[in-house]
């Protein structure tokens, strides 16, 4: 196919509300940040779509520019449309056409996904063993790239496990944005833009009707949820982010205006207790299977000691409590007030455990760990998306621990932080990785680190400095 030139505008590049970002850039007076590309929007051309690449899209060139391209999967030839050039050395792409498809392509089960229409999704167009195939891609390039593991066996040798349950209707949590005429559903790609949606496939289909289902007028977003019990709680959420009302939808009738809700969650044979907006896996089955990765590669006996990092709820530290026993210590460190609540209600029958509240940074680590009766056995820590960090992950390799079991729902942040540990002398020795969010670009992992042999440092990428 011939190039084309300038088209129509994308509909991901079609004027619609202002942009938040710019708006504030405006009123504060400051310019924004020139493009600095070629000029490539809405121009079309076919690639050769190379390898896929962290953040749900595949690397293709043309004419010496990488093209990051959407909708599209390794191997394939494709007509793109640039939907983004900012940058001299790079542009973003949809695939609009495709000329020869991957085996792994199947027909959207979303009517509302493909280019320029919601960003929900990037993988729509991707059977449920290829989407496993590119996240363990992912999640060993990373490694490789950012920790110098692409030949360890254990990087090699992953595979991304299916959760129960299907590609659909997984998600128990959802935001959905909301335009100005208060018409709820999710934002394009890289967009503020809003495309209404009647359904979510991939939302349970109660919670996701409880939004979709009415207008939401002078809100900016509502948050859903739905727990164990069919409860969903709903709550509006300003243009600003803030939080002004909620209201639980339960089986048996609605209880309006409760702020404070909580939510019942049931994983590893128990059941919990949390914030009705509080941090919860999103997938129905991750709890469990996490639970049971966790508890795996810890290995806990009776009389250790556990700390559990970024507890929330105390899911981690709860399940392993019961294997150290009443001779054992079990301490969860959580920064939140509403998931420190949460979790001493948890643990409230489980006297070898016990909340404290607080960041979890290098200096406060330090000194938990100078107030503790001996090394801990075993350090669980499940961070947040940007990860523990070099300092953090430096003071844990000091700690004494014989194991750390890290849970990870970003690959990158994953693996620089496994390098900072590879730089103080340990080893990756377990690595499962499970797909919590189908249909997505998104992968949850769980690694193992252990302390390496004498030398091991030696083998760490050269940018990484030893703690």
């Amino acid at each position: 196919m011939a190039e084309e030139g300038p088209r129509p505008p994308h509909p991901s590049q079609a004027r619609g509300e202002p942009r938040a970002g710019a708006d504030r850039r405006a009123r504060a007076g400051r310019p924004s940040r020139p493009d600095r590309g070629l000029g490539w929007t809405g121009r079309r051309f076919e690639v050769e779509v190379g390898p896929v690449a962290h953040g749900g899209h595949c690397v293709a060139r043309h004419e010496g520019r990488v093209v990051f391209v959407r909708h599209a999967l390794p191997g394939e030839r494709v007509v793109v449309e640039v939907t983004e050039d900012r940058q001299p050395g790079y542009c973003r792409a949809d695939a609009v056409e495709v000329l020869v498809a991957s085996d792994d392509r199947v027909e959207r089960r979303c009517p509302y996904s493909g280019p320029g229409r919601c960003g929900g999704c990037d993988w729509q167009h991707v059977s449920p063993a290829g989407q496993h195939r590119l996240k363990a891609a992912v999640v060993r390039e990373q490694l490789d790239r950012l920790a110098g593991l692409g030949e360890d066996p254990v990087v090699a040798d992953l595979v991304v496990e299916e959760l129960p349950g299907g590609p659909l209707r997984w998600r128990s949590r959802a935001r959905f944005a909301v335009d100005r005429s208060g018409t709820p559903g999710l934002r394009r790609h890289r967009s503020h833009d809003v495309v209404p949606l009647d359904d979510c496939p991939i939302t349970l289909e109660p919670a996701a009707a409880v939004v979709l289902g009415r207008r939401w007028p002078g809100a900016g977003a509502v948050d859903v949820a739905i727990d164990s019990t069919g409860a969903v709680t709903t709550t509006r959420l300003d243009r600003r982010g803030t939080p002004t009302s909620s209201r639980v939808l339960r089986p048996g009738g609605d209880l309006p205006e409760e702020p404070s809700a909580r939510a019942a969650r049931s994983a590893g044979g128990r059941d919990w207790e949390v914030e009705g907006t509080g941090f919860w896996q999103v997938h129905r089955a991750a709890a469990d299977a996490l639970v049971a990765a966790v508890a795996g590669f810890a290995g806990v006996a009776p009389g250790e000691t556990v700390l559990d990092l970024y507890a929330g709820a105390g899911l981690f530290g709860g399940a392993l409590a019961p294997a150290v026993g009443p001779s054992g210590r079990v301490v969860c460190v959580e920064a939140d007030a509403g998931a420190c609540a949460a979790a001493e209600a948890n643990l409230a029958g489980l006297p070898q455990a016990e909340v404290w509240q607080g960041e979890v940074d290098a200096e406060g680590l330090a000194e938990l760990l100078g107030e503790l009766d001996g090394a801990p056995s075993v350090v669980v820590l499940d961070p947040p998306r940007a990860g523990a960090g070099a300092a953090v992950s430096g003071v844990l390799a000091g700690s004494g621990a014989r194991a750390v079991v890290y849970v990870a729902c970003d690959p990158a942040a994953l693996a620089r932080d496994v390098a900072a540990f590879a730089g103080a002398g340990w080893r990756l020795a377990g690595l499962r990785g499970f797909d919590a969010f189908p249909m997505t670009a998104h992968v949850e992992c769980v690694a193992l680190l252990v302390p390496g042999e004498p030398g091991a440092a030696d083998a760490a990428p050269s940018s990484i400095m030893r703690a």
